[in-house]
């Protein structure tokens, strides 16, 4: 059982555009954070607040809970 990433969060923020260099240059959350959405780990609800507003998207929109054992 698991919460994961449903999209590619950092492509996402891209496509918005929110490169990684402008993430951190605007200070939104630094490389750790981002190394952490590289690799599907979980952030805190602060840093997904942050993603939801760059995105205009609810929390169900980018993550989901799973059943996999």
């Amino acid at each position: 059982m698991a919460i994961r990433y449903k999209i590619n969060i950092v492509d996402a923020l891209k496509a918005a555009g929110y490169s990684t260099y402008r993430i951190r240059k605007e200070k939104l959350f630094g490389e750790a954070v981002l190394q952490k959405l590289r690799t599907g780990e979980p952030v805190t609800f602060e840093i997904l607040n942050t993603i939801c507003e760059i995105l205009k998207c609810q929390p169900g929109d980018i993550i989901e809970y799973t059943n996999q054992e």
